[in-house]
């Protein structure tokens, strides 16, 4: 954590894939973490662990909610707002709650850093940039978003939390700070929430077709979570206000990715290819410069290595 110590950090979706990791290292680091949570998509068991340990405490409630900020005591200095569905079958089906906690629930969380002088981080994405006409993509890069199209619930209350957390330091000076997260995967993603990597684990280790989306050409960059943790660590503990671009250096097709995994679980599974979504970005891939010069941040965990270590704990989660 780049030498800064948090004595209390209040993590928003802490009961997450990526916020329950986050709470975990925090806890480690001898931080008291409040995850907040209305398990619309996370789950008690991400967290079950950190229940049993000194200072952790779980809130069940909703980000938009104001009475659950106000029942919220103490202090915080570090607030990472990580709450809002990030999955397409997620957000699909959560339309205006995702949109909500992106607007409202941001302002909430917004409200209470600037009270406590706490810093304040937005878990933003690389859905902001859309399909994008620039690659790889730059912090600068304004992006090409449909604002009607089905991702939009999405990526427009991402790009309205941006927004918002700008106008808000702006205004008001709070110290905030922007992580477009790219790509993350690793162990306590679910193998139902419609993203390629838990989807196509799940259907290898079960012997199924791995479905791919139109020909499979589509490229993404992956991160293992624990290097996204690191970044949005690193972000918080500097003064740099982003957004900063975390994510994996290295691209690969679906279709690539799907063969790998069968190659490492060893599944006698085929390829099935399906309908690409409506609006499904053709290439993704983050430039990180910044990160690496502002933050001293590249990712350490090449996504073959990444993809074993979350094949064994899919492996493992489904033999128990």
């Amino acid at each position: 954590m780049s030498g800064q110590t948090w004595r209390r950090a209040l993590v928003t979706g802490g009961a997450g894939f990526v916020g329950s990791h986050l709470c975990g290292r925090l806890l480690a680091a001898g931080c008291d973490v409040v995850c907040l949570d209305n398990l619309a998509t996370g789950s008690r068991g991400n967290v079950a662990e950190l229940q049993q340990r000194a200072g952790f405490r779980f809130v069940r409630a909703d980000a938009t909610d104001p009475a659950a900020w106000r029942a919220l005591p103490g202090r915080f200095d570090l607030v990472l707002h990580f709450a809002c569905p990030a999955s397409p079958v997620d957000y699909l089906r959560l339309p205006l709650e995702t949109l909500e906690v992106g607007s409202t629930g941001t302002r909430h969380a917004l409200e209470r850093a600037r009270a406590d002088g706490a810093r304040f981080v937005l878990a933003s994405t690389s859905e902001v940039y859309g399909d994008p006409l620039e690659h790889p993509q730059r912090e600068t890069y304004w992006g090409n978003v449909n604002p009607v199209g089905p991702r939009s619930v999405y990526d427009e209350s991402k790009r309205f939390a941006e927004a918002l957390v700008t106008a808000h330091r702006q205004a008001h000076g709070t110290d905030t700070a922007v992580v477009r997260i790219f790509n993350t995967y690793g162990p306590r993603m679910r193998t139902g929430d419609g993203r390629a990597v838990p989807a196509f684990i799940s259907q290898a280790l079960n012997g199924m077709p791995l479905t791919v989306a139109g020909d499979g050409s589509q490229t993404r960059s992956l991160c293992y979570v624990d290097d996204t943790v690191d970044g949005v660590l690193a972000l918080a503990a500097s003064g740099e206000p982003g957004p900063v671009n975390i994510g994996g250096g290295e691209e690969i097709t679906m279709l690539d990715l799907a063969r790998r995994i069968v190659e490492i679980t060893g599944s006698s599974s085929r390829i099935r290819f399906v309908d690409r979504p409506v609006d499904d970005p053709g290439r993704r891939r983050p430039d990180t410069r910044l990160a690496r010069e502002r933050l001293g941040w590249q990712p350490s965990v090449d996504w073959t290595e990444g993809l074993k270590r979350t094949i064994g704990w899919f492996s493992r989660s489904v033999a128990a």
